[in-house]
């Protein structure tokens, strides 16, 4: 493992491979990121695996196996199997971590976004028929599916809560994690071994912006505004982390809701091809996943920095300045309402984040701590209790 790479670990940051196909298992191509590289967990949704799908006739035999089933049924099997044999590579990973590292996530199904009992259901029956501890079912952040995130914590389920834009819903979504693990504190079920990763997307948020900003004439903004949102929300769970109600459920035993950055990858030609993966180093406690192309170009790229308060005050300017704009350009428009701005702004309502300095109350429910300052968590690598 290489000098930078160790720094980062170190200093708590891993590196998920956002690519999972039986190709690359096979071939022995994902046990070598693992033992050289540095990979320490895989991610996989239902694109990636209908690519890895149509590549190639890595599952023919299998499908023969399973004769004359629905399709839907059969992609399930496949797409289980797979993650099953990641669970099994990965396993020492998660017991050398002690549950901080060595996950694989399993996808429900996209048509049960806004099915709260159906997103609960499939959460369930991937966890059995991936039959590892290890796995992580992901759901997606919609209003149903933060619902059913507390339903599936509370039955005992890690969850990898995935699609989160905005630093408002990833509020959410940590209230969602602290309230399962109460009710299954209440249930009588052991917390201990109930983890969770928060997947806050990065790229995508550029891509909507960048698109306003130049409408706007100002393109000289271009490529900043999507870190800036993750360095808010880094914020805000620092902030989580340090309430009271938190902190009463790690003495009981509970793990942190790791955030995880997602959408690495630039859609942008004009900007380097490894500008977020890059980035993403320079927050601790944070997991990040990116496609093997991207991998090791942004290795001899990446620096360990910690994340500190001008950091976080850089990004709260980027996106006062963006507001700014937006809301100039929409007085001088027709073809823009402001509730059509409110509605879809990468950042929920326009409106001051919800890390600042003159947060009084915390968007998440609990009261932040003033005499703690941001980007001042200490982070080991070592298991999630190190992070506080």
């Amino acid at each position: 493992m290489g000098t930078r790479l160790k720094e980062l670990r170190d200093a708590g940051v891993s590196i998920w491979l956002d690519d999972l196909s039986r190709a690359r298992l096979r071939t022995g191509s994902l046990a070598e990121l693992v033992a050289h590289s540095g990979v320490t967990g895989v991610t996989t949704n239902p694109t990636i695996f209908a690519a890895a799908l149509a590549r190639g006739e890595d599952y023919a035999a299998q499908l023969r196996e399973l004769g004359d089933v629905l399709v839907d049924r059969a992609i399930k099997e496949l797409c289980a199997a797979d993650v099953r044999e990641a669970c099994d590579l990965l396993q020492d990973v998660a017991r050398s971590s002690k549950g901080y590292d060595g996950w694989v996530s399993i996808e429900v199904a996209p048509t049960l976004a806004h099915d709260v009992e159906g997103t609960v259901a499939e959460a369930v029956e991937l966890r059995d028929l991936v039959g590892r501890d290890n796995v992580l079912v992901k759901i997606p952040a919609t209003d149903e599916g933060v619902l059913a995130v507390e339903e599936v914590i509370a039955r005992g389920i890690s969850v990898n809560v995935t699609l989160i834009f905005s630093v408002e819903r990833y509020a959410q979504v940590m209230q969602a994690y602290v309230r399962g693990l109460e009710r299954a504190l209440r249930n009588g079920l052991s917390i201990r071994g109930i983890h969770s990763v928060a997947s806050f997307f990065i790229s995508r948020v550029d891509t909507e912006v960048d698109r306003r900003l130049s409408e706007l004439g100002r393109s000289d903004l271009r490529g900043r505004t999507a870190i800036a949102n993750a360095l808010l929300a880094y914020g805000a769970f620092e902030e989580f982390v340090a309430s009271p109600r938190f902190r009463e459920l790690l003495g009981r035993g509970a793990n942190v809701q790791r955030p995880l950055w997602a959408s690495t990858g630039t859609k942008d030609p004009a900007l380097p091809d490894t500008i977020y993966v890059s980035a993403s180093w320079r927050v601790p406690a944070w997991s990040t996943r990116c496609r093997r192309r991207r991998f090791e170009p942004s290795l001899s790229e990446a620096r360990s920095a910690r994340a500190s308060p001008t950091g976080m005050a850089k990004g709260e300017r980027c996106w006062t300045r963006w507001r700014r704009l937006v809301w100039t350009f929409a007085r001088s428009s027709t073809c823009w309402r402001s509730r059509e701005l409110r509605s879809s702004s990468p950042h929920g309502a326009i409106s001051r984040p919800p890390w600042s300095k003159r947060w009084r109350r915390s968007a998440t429910g609990c009261e932040p701590n003033p005499g703690r300052p941001v980007g001042r968590m200490r982070s080991s690598g070592q298991s999630p209790a190190t992070l506080l």
